[in-house]
């Protein structure tokens, strides 16, 4: 594994891996908005950061320049095949992200909703009569994870195994290749057999549904559909799961808005778009596919970007107190889920997920806290969020 030295200086030697960033980043992205918006570092072969809003949005929606094929800040280049089209560029891009998005839209979301709503209670009525539980571990972490399984058609009963993937591949694996190449190796022997159990049987699942699917008249290879299958198991757990964490954090820390959102459960939707605003869990990057300048600074050839969105949902001439979280806020233009054509297709899938999550948990917990003294463990790497949840739980349903 790649050992790294701390950082000194954020505007010339930026690393997201270090430990300041993953326990508090926000007062890092504050500084560097003042003194120097767009920060550079030599690290991962030389990367550039911009920290406001909009260059930000500016970077995103621009294919001509930067590409989306390295989407991941790692020292060296990744040996795994792409996942698309998470990892594909325009024109490719838009004919293979059609081919996700009927799993996607706002009527096959409603239509999860309620086993979502059946996967909370199961995951509370565990927890009725507890005086303490780990919040990340026993709720948010499971509702993704079994939604996902449900959505592909796999058991649900993989959660250990797709949680150990995830740490596995957006965490240790950033920086070693071995790590990643077996969890790429894992994952592709997990997906080939449930496409080998699919041969020849109809089933009403998104793996069948893929199958069936064709791109330019033909049918996917077995590599690319267990890329795309790995992406949206990836996709949609880890991120969904750091969310809803991070939201369940802020209320153990937050009483007014906890007992708020308790007596006021109609306020949850919009609170939902304030924590991913505020905790937006998903930092992105691109590669420099032909020079370009923005603020005057230079964007070379084959280095990378990183495409931090929270920090872009932290800048204050966007937002009006951005590091404050104000539950009620309208509008709220955040970018948690990204911009233009690589804006994440389940979007709505995860708000349903966090919403559904928190309107079950106040129902049973409405009173709740961090457990006394608890150090709480942040993910590092591409997505952020709580890895552990320690609460004390109080005035159960």
């Amino acid at each position: 594994m790649t050992l790294t030295r701390s950082v000194i200086d954020w505007t010339t030697d930026f690393d997201y891996l270090d430990s300041a960033w993953t326990e508090n980043p926000y007062p890092i992205w504050d500084d560097l908005r003042s003194r120097c918006p767009i920060a550079h570092t030599g690290r991962f072969m030389g990367a550039f950061l911009p920290t406001r809003y909009d260059d930000i949005r500016a970077i995103a929606q621009d294919t001509e320049h930067f590409s989306s094929r390295r989407v991941i800040l790692r020292e060296g280049r990744p040996t795994i095949p792409p996942a698309p089209p998470l990892t594909s560029d325009p024109p490719e891009h838009q004919a293979e992200r059609n081919l996700l998005k009927a799993a996607f839209t706002s009527e096959a979301v409603k239509r999860l909703e309620p086993r979502t709503r059946a996967i909370c209670r199961e995951l509370l009525s565990r927890l009725s009569g507890e005086r303490t539980c780990d919040g990340a571990a026993d709720y948010a972490q499971e509702i993704p994870t079994r939604v996902i399984a449900y959505m592909l058609g796999v058991s649900e009963d993989n959660g250990s195994l797709f949680r150990r993937w995830v740490q596995d591949f957006l965490e240790l694996g950033i920086g070693d290749e071995v790590v990643l190449r077996r969890t790429w190796t894992e994952t592709h022997a997990f997906f080939a057999a449930e496409i080998r159990k699919r041969s020849g049987t109809a089933r009403d699942d998104l793996i069948s549904r893929l199958l069936q699917a064709r791109l330019d008249g033909r049918p996917l290879s077995e590599e690319r559909l267990c890329g795309t299958l790995m992406l949206l198991l990836f996709a949609g757990i880890d991120t969904t799961w750091s969310a809803i964490g991070a939201s369940l954090w802020h209320l153990a820390t937050h009483p007014d808005d906890r007992r708020r959102l308790a007596t006021e459960p109609e306020l949850i939707p919009t609170a939902v778009e304030e924590f991913l605003r505020a905790y937006a869990p998903v930092t992105m990057a691109r590669e420099v596919v032909k020079e370009t300048e923005i603020r005057g600074c230079r964007f070379r050839e084959g280095e990378m970007v990183l495409l931090a969105f929270p920090a872009a949902n932290r800048d204050p001439e966007k937002f009006p107190n951005a590091d404050c979280v104000v539950i009620d806020r309208t509008p709220n233009p955040h970018v948690a889920f990204g911009i233009g054509g690589h804006r994440c297709l389940g979007a709505g899938l995860a708000t349903m997920e966090m919403t559904v999550a928190l309107e079950e948990w106040l129902k049973m917990f409405p009173e709740f806290t961090l457990a006394r003294a608890a150090r709480i463990p942040w993910s590092k790497g591409p997505v952020r969020g709580p890895r552990q949840l320690p609460l004390l739980l109080a005035g159960a349903a």
